[in-house]
């Protein structure tokens, strides 16, 4: 019944301005609208609803990411745009947090202000 309509994504934050810094500013994202209870942004066509809450919820697991070409040069980019990436002992990630996966797929985790936890990866 929906296999043919656009999804939409949400994230949680309790502060508007820094999410806006972070998701505008940081990321590059396009901000649609914004009103007291959501800011709304373009993700190539699909709409990201970062949502106002008194207390994020944190999952330990990656809650939105990105497919990329090549997630080394997009993880650069980032990190110079001062973007921290998650470094996992044990995973056998590079310098800048890039994990090759067994398949070859390249991906790399960060996080957002309220601590959601994001990722880029390889096609």
């Amino acid at each position: 019944m929906l296999k043919s309509i656009d999804a939409i994504s949400f994230i949680a934050t309790t502060d508007f301005p820094r999410a806006k810094k972070f998701y505008s500013g940081v990321l590059g994202l396009k901000l649609l609208s914004e009103d007291g209870f959501a800011q709304v942004y373009d993700i190539h066509g699909r709409m990201l609803r970062v949502t106002k809450v008194n207390e994020v919820a944190v999952a330990p697991y990656t809650v939105l990411g990105w497919r990329v070409k090549n997630t080394p040069t997009i993880v650069k980019k980032l990190h110079k745009a001062g973007v921290k990436f998650k470094i996992y002992k044990g995973l056998g990630q590079d310098e800048y947090g890039v994990w090759t996966a067994p398949g070859g797929t390249r991906v790399a985790w960060f996080k957002d202000p309220d601590g959601n936890l994001l990722s880029v990866s390889d096609q």
